[in-house]
């Protein structure tokens, strides 16, 4: 559980960074990373909610 939540974490910082430079500097392939980091990020938030509600029953 704590790697996954470390994983949440660091896509979520890659996620910030990217999609700041898109916006303040117009970067597109750094839209591009945040848009990964996104989905990578649904994927990673799925499976924490799997494995919370297997360790609360």
């Amino acid at each position: 559980m704590k790697e996954l939540v470390a994983k949440i974490q660091e896509q979520i910082n890659a996620f910030s960074e990217n999609a700041g430079m898109q916006v303040e500097k117009n970067n597109k392939a750094a839209g591009a990373r945040a848009r990964k980091a996104s989905l990578e990020l649904e994927k990673l938030l799925k499976e924490f909610r799997k494995v919370s509600i297997t360790a609360s029953k």
